[in-house]
Order: C-alpha cells, then sequence, then structure tokens
C-alpha cells in the first residue's frame, strides 16, 4: 500500500516473523502523511489490516515500509496467547523510543488486545495516543484528529452489525495472484479456552452480493485465488431481513455462498477458513466435491484427541463426532486434505489424554497443524474456572512431542505424492532461490519448481513431484494445466 511499498508486516499465528513488505495498487498520491502498520495474529488481523489502509488511504495518508519516517505507527494486534502480547509490549516501547527522537508521531494500537487492554495501554503503561477495537476503524479519521490535539483517541465498541461490507480493502499481496475476503465477523463460540468472543464480538455475516462483487472485482483484476475467512465460516447465514439486492433470495447459507463464488470463473480457486467441526455440513462438503476450482482442502481445528478435555474446552464435540465427520469428508472428497489447531498442557489433562491427541494426528493423517501449548488468558471460561495446573516443563515436553508426531505424518503424507503431478498456482518466487518458483496445489501443499520462461506468475501449471520433505513438494514442470 504505498507510493513505493508497503508498510505492513504480517505475522503469522505461530509468530514467526514474516517481515514481508507488500505493494498496494494505488500508486497516484503525490502527498500526504505517512502511516506505517505492522499486523500479528491471524489472516483475519492482516484482512483487517487492509481495511484500515482503505480508509487512511481515503484520508491521504500514504504508507511507509521504513518506521522512522512514519507519522502515524499502527499496530495490529493478537491476545491469543501470552506470547503474542508480549511480543506487541517490545514493539510499542520500540515505537515510542521513535517517538521520542520525532514528536507528534502517533501510536495506535488495532485489534484484539486494543479491546482487551485499553485501560492498561493508555493509563498505566502510557504507550499509545489510540486504542482502536476491531469494529471501531471507520472512527480512524475521528480518533487521529483527537490525539493530534493532545487527547486519547479511544473506540473499543462492540457492534452487532459491522461487516466493512462496503469498503474495498487495499490489497498488500504483491503477488497480486492470491487475496483474502472477510465473509463474516465475530464468534458465537464460547470455546473456555478462547477470547475473541470477547476481543471480536457476536457473529454477524456480510451479504453475499458485496462477498460475489468484491470476488468477481479480484478475478477481473487478475487475481486468481480467494480465500473466504471468518472465525468459524460453517456458521455464515445472511438473511435477506430487508429483501433487498436480490428480492428472490431469502437466506444464503455457507454452502450456497461457496457456489457463488466457485461459479464466478473456473480458473477462480476458492479457499475458506476456518471451519468447525460441530458446523461442517454434507451439503458443504458436496459443494466442495462438485466444484473442481474449490480447493479439495479443509482446516479442521481439533485442539484436543480426548473427549473430556474437548468438554472442558467447550468444544461441543467429542473425539468420536470428529472422527465422523472426518470420514464424511474422506467419503464425500477423496483426496482432500485436512489441517488442525492443537492446544497441549490444557487443564487437568494427563498423560493418557495427552496420548489421545498424538493418536488423532496420526488417525487423521493432518497434513500440517498449528501447534501450541495453553497459554491462560484473562477473562476466559477456563482462567475463571480451571486451574492452570500443568506445569511449564511438561507442557513443553508434550508440546515436542505432538510436533515430533506432526512433522513425521506431515512426511508421510507428502512421500504419497511422490511421482503424482498436480496442479500448481504459481504465486511468487521460492524463499531459497530466485530460479525457482513456489506455489500451492489444492490440497494447500507448497510446491517448489525449477523456473520455465514461458510461464509467469499467476499461471497454473502441471507439476511431477520428484522429491519432497515434511514441509513441502519439489518437483518439475510437465506442460501448463488446462
Amino acid at each position: 500500500m504505498n507510493l513505493t511499498r508497503n508498510s505492513i508486516l504480517s505475522h503469522d499465528i505461530d509468530e514467526s516473523r514474516q517481515g514481508l513488505a507488500y505493494e498496494d495498487e494505488w500508486l497516484v498520491v503525490a502527498e500526504g502523511k505517512k502511516f506505517y502498520i505492522e499486523s500479528y495474529g491471524c489472516a483475519m488481523n492482516f484482512a483487517d489490516s487492509e481495511i484500515v489502509a482503505s480508509i487512511l488511504r481515503q484520508e491521504n495518508y500514504v504508507s511507509t515500509r521504513i518506521v522512522e519516517d512514519a507519522d502515524l505507527i499502527l499496530i495490529n494486534t493478537c491476545s491469543i496467547r501470552e506470547k503474542a502480547e508480549e511480543t506487541v509490549r517490545k514493539r510499542l516501547k520500540d515505537f515510542n523510543k521513535l517517538k521520542r527522537a520525532r514528536p507528534g508521531t502517533l501510536i495506535g494500537v488495532l485489534g484484539c488486545m486494543a479491546e482487551r487492554l485499553k485501560d492498561k495501554f493508555l493509563e498505566e503503561e502510557k504507550l499509545v495516543d489510540m486504542v482502536v477495537g476491531p469494529d471501531a476503524y471507520r472512527d480512524l479519521p475521528a480518533l487521529i484528529a483527537t490525539a493530534e490535539d493532545g487527547g486519547k483517541g479511544v473506540n473499543v465498541f462492540l457492534s452487532r452489525e459491522e461487516t466493512y461490507a462496503d469498503i474495498s480493502p487495499v490489497r498488500l499481496d504483491s503477488n497480486g495472484v492470491s487475496a483474502f475476503i472477510s465473509i463474516m465477523r465475530g464468534c458465537d463460540n464460547m470455546c473456555s479456552f478462547c477470547v475473541v468472543p470477547y476481543t471480536r464480538g457476536r457473529e454477524r455475516s456480510r451479504d453475499p452480493f458485496s462477498i460475489e462483487a468484491e470476488a468477481v472485482a479480484l478475478f477481473e483484476r487478475g487475481y486468481r485465488e480467494v480465500t473466504l475467512l471468518g472465525q468459524n465460516v460453517d456458521s455464515y447465514r445472511w438473511s435477506n431481513e430487508e429483501n433487498v439486492n436480490s428480492p428472490g433470495i431469502a437466506s444464503v447459507n455457507f454452502a450456497q455462498l461457496l457456489e457463488r463464488i466457485a461459479k464466478i470463473h473456473p480458473k477462480l480457486r476458492v479457499r475458506f477458513s476456518t471451519s468447525h467441526p460441530k458446523d461442517i455440513t454434507d451439503e458443504v462438503l458436496y459443494t466442495i466435491a462438485r466444484y473442481p476450482n474449490i480447493c479439495d482442502y479443509i482446516h479442521l481445528p481439533i485442539q484436543s484427541g480426548n473427549s473430556r478435555v474437548l468438554k472442558l474446552m467447550n468444544r461441543t464435540y467429542d473425539r468420536e463426532w470428529y472422527q465422523e465427520r472426518v470420514e464424511a469428508i474422506r467419503r464425500i472428497i477423496p483426496g482432500c486434505t485436512i489441517s488442525s489447531d492443537i492446544i497441549t498442557g490444557f487443564c487437568t489433562e494427563s498423560e493418557e489424554e495427552h496420548q489421545d491427541t498424538l493418536s488423532i494426528i496420526e488417525w487423521a493423517d493432518f497434513i500440517m497443524s498449528y501447534m501450541f501449548k495453553y497459554s491462560e488468558r484473562p477473562g476466559t471460561l477456563a482462567a475463571r474456572k480451571y486451574a492452570d495446573d500443568i506445569p511449564e516443563d511438561v507442557k513443553k515436553r508434550r508440546l515436542s512431542e505432538i510436533i515430533h508426531v506432526q512433522r513425521q505424518v506431515s512426511h508421510r503424507h507428502n512421500l504419497r505424492d511422490l511421482g503424482k503431478i498436480c496442479e500448481v498456482l504459481i504465486d511468487g518466487d521460492s524463499k531459497k532461490s530466485k530460479e525457482e518458483w513456489k506455489g500451492r496445489n489444492s490440497q494447500n501443499k507448497v510446491v517448489i519448481f525449477s523456473k520455465s520462461p514461458e510461464y509467469k506468475i499467476g499461471d497454473y501449471v502441471n507439476v511431477r513431484i520428484t522429491d519432497v520433505t515434511s514441509a513441502t513438494l519439489l518437483g518439475e514442470i510437465v506442460n501448463t494445466a488446462s
């Protein structure tokens, strides 16, 4: 998002520092104050940063990737784990050192930590000038003006209606191939370990017409893959209460939305995240099976492989329910891959229950997982009801064992792809070599292969897999994909 290069840095949920700089399509603003923004956490935060960039663009702000040049420094935060919050605090202290060297610079906290720790940031630590919750980004211009006048810009109001449906996000992905589309906001699942319902509010679904229009516009601009985002996409449901846009449509569920987006064009790949085991329906699975451009990949968090622990987590399903859903995926979409989220060391978890988690990784054949040790979050049901009684060294050991098993399962899964030919969407250069491309296949596996002059980023190519690691497929182009 910039005149030259964008300033937004993306930090994945595993908190590995990506340090990615992205290009923006708007190259016409010649003057204006500069802003810098860093994003931490999940894909929803990254998508929110694109909304923020669009709002600031309308106020003639220009982005910079050089934080020392910024008039406005924003950090889009995550509260999912204590380590994430510690990282954000460290960055805020770094930013305040820059502010002392450049008086007049404004610092703002956005997102989930803003919602949860507003008073602490403003009063106790005095680290920021603005605190803006995830439903208050439209108010940014007014909050900036308040801060410029010496006041504290604060809005952490959680809305029951806000979806930002009318805001066209400033696309921050420099490859121009893949983009996020937010289809809903908030979460009604009160998992006992999770702060999201408290920081992002209740579920509300965006209207399907604006989602479809956004996807069409992206395809027409050359994008070839969209990821539909929501805390729980399977609970997407829009009701046409005001009989707008299409009087013949009373409601749209997630399966119907998937179909609408898939029908835009067969060369537009469709992904989605995240699914909830209690809500993913056979209708969704049959829709995926019916459209080749809906990717054969589902991220289906299990969190624990033990039914008692799942009940403590308030996940509202047990091990057997999860296994039935995985079996349905295998039956309806042969070849579909599954990934997961796993928390180890949850309150009272025994060694036997830990073994249940190890076994479900093997049984479900996850291609990858986001794996964490339990981090108690203040204000959650678990923090109020249960003692965080698993010693830290035990949590670390169990996490290490989970990572080891997942790595083995991932490698075995990839070995089964040796010799196969898969369709890959080229999305950029390999991280290790400018002589190689990278892309993903329908199963969401990263594929690395040598460049060929007749192809370019955004092309589909057929690649024969010749070697694998636990994380990557390696191959060679055999011909252009259909």
